[in-house]
């Protein structure tokens, strides 16, 4: 109980600004067409992704790419318009936890062969 108590006083989000009904209908809302479009931005990245790894004509394999970069880009900016907007919330993890992470996965590089 008290590790969830932590979690909802840890979030990582900007007060909403108050635009939004309290009770929804049916009909769509900015924040409804922001987070459309995010997913959207995040189904095309991980398709492109393949698409890019997998292109064998050098002209086209540049123009996913491209392509690629600014859908990611796009998926920043509706982020950052939805995180301004009170819209898109975080979760802070315990440090504790981050630092067992980051010590878990140090020890992994030196299984790369090549330098870090």
């Amino acid at each position: 109980m008290q590790s969830q108590q932590w979690q909802n006083n840890q979030q990582i989000a900007n007060p909403q600004t108050g635009q939004l009904p309290q009770v929804k209908g049916p009909e769509m809302n900015d924040r409804d067409f922001l987070n459309d479009g995010l997913a959207t931005c995040k189904y095309l990245t991980d398709s492109l992704t393949d698409a890019v790894r997998e292109a064998s004509h050098e002209q086209l394999h540049a123009d996913m790419l491209q392509i690629l970069t600014e859908t990611h880009q796009c998926a920043r900016e509706l982020y950052n318009v939805m995180f301004q907007n009170g819209w898109y919330k975080l979760e802070a993890e315990e440090q504790q936890k981050i630092q067992q992470a980051q010590q878990q996965f140090s020890g992994y590089s030196s299984q790369f062969p090549y330098s870090v």
